[in-house]
Protein backbone atom coordinates (compact mmCIF):
# COMPACT_ATOMS: atom_id res chain seq x y z
CA UNK A 1 0.00 0.00 0.00
CA UNK A 2 1.37 3.87 -0.69
CA UNK A 3 1.60 5.45 1.93
CA UNK A 4 -0.42 8.77 2.11
CA UNK A 5 1.19 12.06 1.11
CA UNK A 6 1.02 13.96 4.27
CA UNK A 7 -0.15 17.81 3.28
CA UNK A 8 0.80 20.73 5.01
CA UNK A 9 -0.88 24.30 5.15
CA UNK A 10 0.74 27.88 4.70
CA UNK A 11 -0.85 31.27 4.69
CA UNK A 12 1.22 34.16 4.06
CA UNK A 13 0.38 37.84 3.42
CA UNK A 14 2.68 39.74 1.63
CA UNK A 15 0.77 42.72 -0.58
CA UNK A 16 -1.59 42.51 -3.16
CA UNK A 17 -2.17 38.56 -3.74
CA UNK A 18 -1.80 38.22 -7.14
CA UNK A 19 2.29 38.13 -7.26
CA UNK A 20 2.54 35.89 -4.15
CA UNK A 21 0.61 33.40 -5.57
CA UNK A 22 2.47 33.68 -8.82
CA UNK A 23 5.91 32.90 -7.66
CA UNK A 24 4.63 30.12 -4.70
CA UNK A 25 2.78 28.40 -7.07
CA UNK A 26 5.53 27.48 -9.32
CA UNK A 27 7.35 26.00 -6.03
CA UNK A 28 7.67 22.06 -6.50
CA UNK A 29 5.32 20.57 -3.89
CA UNK A 30 2.88 23.55 -3.87
CA UNK A 31 -0.78 22.57 -4.63
CA UNK A 32 -3.90 24.27 -4.48
CA UNK A 33 -2.82 27.80 -4.37
CA UNK A 34 -5.99 30.19 -3.67
CA UNK A 35 -5.76 33.75 -2.63
CA UNK A 36 -7.90 35.56 -0.02
CA UNK A 37 -8.60 37.45 3.06
CA UNK A 38 -7.06 36.62 6.72
CA UNK A 39 -6.13 37.79 9.60
CA UNK A 40 -9.53 40.44 9.73
CA UNK A 41 -12.67 40.37 11.69
CA UNK A 42 -15.26 41.16 9.14
CA UNK A 43 -17.20 37.38 8.06
CA UNK A 44 -17.09 37.12 4.76
CA UNK A 45 -15.32 39.79 3.30
CA UNK A 46 -15.55 40.69 -0.15
CA UNK A 47 -12.81 42.64 -1.98
CA UNK A 48 -14.65 45.43 -2.10
CA UNK A 49 -14.75 45.91 1.84
CA UNK A 50 -11.15 44.75 2.07
CA UNK A 51 -9.70 47.02 -0.34
CA UNK A 52 -10.56 50.07 2.26
CA UNK A 53 -8.53 49.24 5.09
CA UNK A 54 -11.24 49.04 7.21
CA UNK A 55 -12.12 44.80 7.69
CA UNK A 56 -9.02 44.03 9.16
CA UNK A 57 -8.03 41.45 6.20
CA UNK A 58 -4.50 40.99 4.64
CA UNK A 59 -4.47 39.96 1.14
CA UNK A 60 -3.31 36.44 1.56
CA UNK A 61 -2.39 33.32 0.08
CA UNK A 62 -3.02 29.99 1.32
CA UNK A 63 -1.85 26.80 0.16
CA UNK A 64 -1.00 23.01 0.19
CA UNK A 65 2.49 21.96 0.23
CA UNK A 66 4.12 18.78 0.69
CA UNK A 67 7.03 18.69 3.45
CA UNK A 68 8.86 16.12 1.33
CA UNK A 69 9.24 18.09 -1.12
CA UNK A 70 9.81 21.73 -0.17
CA UNK A 71 10.03 22.88 3.71
CA UNK A 72 8.31 25.71 4.96
CA UNK A 73 11.45 27.35 5.91
CA UNK A 74 12.06 27.53 2.65
CA UNK A 75 8.65 28.86 1.29
CA UNK A 76 9.75 31.39 4.34
CA UNK A 77 12.68 32.38 2.66
CA UNK A 78 11.15 33.25 -0.48
CA UNK A 79 8.45 35.00 0.84
CA UNK A 80 11.16 37.00 2.55
CA UNK A 81 13.05 37.61 -1.09
CA UNK A 82 9.65 38.20 -2.75
CA UNK A 83 8.56 41.53 -0.82
CA UNK A 84 9.87 44.04 1.57
CA UNK A 85 9.28 42.97 5.02
CA UNK A 86 10.02 46.21 6.07
CA UNK A 87 7.27 48.38 4.66
CA UNK A 88 4.50 48.11 7.02
CA UNK A 89 0.99 48.08 4.97
CA UNK A 90 2.80 48.76 2.25
CA UNK A 91 4.03 47.33 -0.81
CA UNK A 92 4.83 49.23 -3.66
CA UNK A 93 1.98 51.34 -4.84
CA UNK A 94 -0.13 49.32 -2.70
CA UNK A 95 -0.81 51.33 0.92
CA UNK A 96 -3.02 50.19 3.39
CA UNK A 97 -3.36 47.65 6.37
CA UNK A 98 -4.57 45.05 3.92
CA UNK A 99 -1.20 44.97 2.06
CA UNK A 100 0.96 44.45 5.55
CA UNK A 101 3.76 41.14 6.15
CA UNK A 102 2.07 38.72 7.85
CA UNK A 103 2.61 35.32 8.66
CA UNK A 104 -0.25 33.29 9.78
CA UNK A 105 1.05 30.48 11.34
CA UNK A 106 -0.63 26.77 12.08
CA UNK A 107 0.45 25.47 14.88
CA UNK A 108 4.04 25.74 17.35
CA UNK A 109 6.04 24.10 15.43
CA UNK A 110 5.23 26.90 11.99
CA UNK A 111 5.11 29.55 14.61
CA UNK A 112 9.04 28.67 15.42
CA UNK A 113 9.87 28.27 11.78
CA UNK A 114 8.16 31.65 11.12
CA UNK A 115 10.16 33.30 13.80
CA UNK A 116 13.22 31.60 12.64
CA UNK A 117 13.03 33.30 9.02
CA UNK A 118 12.25 36.61 10.12
CA UNK A 119 15.59 36.80 12.11
CA UNK A 120 17.57 34.87 9.09
CA UNK A 121 15.81 37.54 6.80
CA UNK A 122 16.69 40.15 9.13
CA UNK A 123 20.64 38.79 9.68
CA UNK A 124 21.14 38.01 6.03
CA UNK A 125 21.53 41.83 5.08
CA UNK A 126 19.10 42.29 2.06
CA UNK A 127 17.11 44.93 3.83
CA UNK A 128 18.74 47.82 6.14
CA UNK A 129 15.47 48.70 7.87
CA UNK A 130 14.07 46.06 10.48
CA UNK A 131 11.47 43.47 9.09
CA UNK A 132 7.87 44.22 10.41
CA UNK A 133 6.25 41.22 9.21
CA UNK A 134 3.90 40.21 11.98
CA UNK A 135 3.98 36.48 12.75
CA UNK A 136 0.46 35.83 13.97
CA UNK A 137 -1.68 32.46 14.94
CA UNK A 138 -4.05 31.73 11.45
CA UNK A 139 -7.82 32.13 11.74
CA UNK A 140 -10.17 31.88 9.61
CA UNK A 141 -9.30 32.00 5.90
CA UNK A 142 -11.95 33.31 3.23
CA UNK A 143 -11.28 32.77 -0.39
CA UNK A 144 -11.05 35.92 -2.63
CA UNK A 145 -13.66 35.95 -5.53
CA UNK A 146 -13.25 33.83 -8.39
CA UNK A 147 -11.95 36.44 -10.73
CA UNK A 148 -8.40 37.02 -8.32
CA UNK A 149 -7.77 33.29 -8.15
CA UNK A 150 -4.63 32.68 -10.73
CA UNK A 151 -5.54 36.44 -11.84
CA UNK A 152 -1.23 36.61 -13.21
CA UNK A 153 -2.03 33.07 -15.35
CA UNK A 154 -5.07 35.22 -16.83
CA UNK A 155 -3.92 37.87 -17.73
CA UNK A 156 -0.21 37.40 -18.39
CA UNK A 157 1.70 41.01 -18.32
CA UNK A 158 -0.87 42.27 -15.36
CA UNK A 159 -0.22 44.53 -12.43
CA UNK A 160 1.84 42.81 -10.16
CA UNK A 161 5.24 44.41 -7.16
CA UNK A 162 6.84 40.87 -6.76
CA UNK A 163 9.64 39.60 -8.15
CA UNK A 164 12.60 37.59 -6.22
CA UNK A 165 15.57 39.40 -4.89
CA UNK A 166 18.85 37.86 -4.49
Amino acid sequence: MDKAIKLETATLAGGCFWGVEEILRELPGVQDPVVGYAGGKTENPVYEQVKTGTTGHAESIQLQFDPAKISYAAILDLFFKMHDPTTPNRQGNDVGTQYRSVIFYHGEAQKAEAEAAVARAQASGRWKRPITTEVVPAGKFWPAEEYHQDYLKKHPGGYTCHYVRE
